[in-house]
């Protein structure tokens, strides 16, 4: 690896990861927000509401992100970024419902009843008793749907966004270098999942003592 050029262009690497995380945050946040609206519409006993999730979750999972960013792109206008950010959480939003939803269907069934029982609606047994519990099964999966995204979000450099990949690109256009920045992207894409896998068997290991009592 060609050191002084890292050094060099060590701004570039820094931007371009603050960029990636940046639409990884900002893909996860509002995927899970779309996702857990997806998932209650899924396990609703409405068959428009379950018709409309089950035909967004199979057609988003069921073609290219590629296709998915251009079409975002080219029908909504707007600059590369949002795009690229909208194009990312709706993609994840198709992921995180099938968490969140094997997550409350995790909860005993028998929750459910027993609110019931005591005169709760179904929005407000959902809201205070299963949903609180589906939760402690649902972060740990996140976490690692957080580190997909972080890899894919590399894709959305097609439209210019000036995320890492985009900036290696950019380095090895302007170097001839061909190695040296793609070496880079490999060490600091690997230290990132590493840092988020870190933090996901951290909490999955708070979870389990929170679960056991101590």
């Amino acid at each position: 690896m060609n050191f002084s050029l890292i050094a060099e262009y060590k701004d570039f690497f820094i931007q371009g990861v603050q960029t990636t995380v940046l639409l990884s945050i900002g893909g996860v946040f509002f995927g899970v927000i779309l996702g857990l609206f997806l998932a209650l519409m899924k396990l609703s006993k409405k068959k428009p509401l379950k018709l409309i999730s089950t035909g967004y979750i199979e057609l988003i999972r069921g073609t290219p992100i590629l296709i998915q960013i251009w079409i975002v792109y080219v029908l909504l206008d707007t600059t590369p970024f949002s795009a690229g950010l909208m194009a990312l959480s709706i993609n994840s939003a198709a992921y995180v419902a099938e968490i969140i939803r094997s997550g409350i269907e995790s909860v005993d069934s028998g929750q459910m009843e027993a609110a019931r029982s005591l005169g709760m609606s179904n929005a407000m047994a959902m809201k205070l008793i299963v949903l609180p519990q589906a939760v402690k099964n649902i972060i740990p999966v996140l976490g690692n749907e957080f580190i997909a995204i972080l890899k894919e979000s590399s894709i959305v450099s097609v439209l210019g966004v000036t995320e890492l990949m985009y900036n290696v690109n950019v380095i090895r256009g302007a170097t001839f270098d061909a190695i040296t920045p793609l070496m880079m992207a490999f060490v600091l894409y690997f230290a990132l999942t590493s840092i988020l896998s870190k933090m996901v068997k951290l909490m999955e290991r708070r979870l389990k003592v929170s679960d056991s009592g101590r």
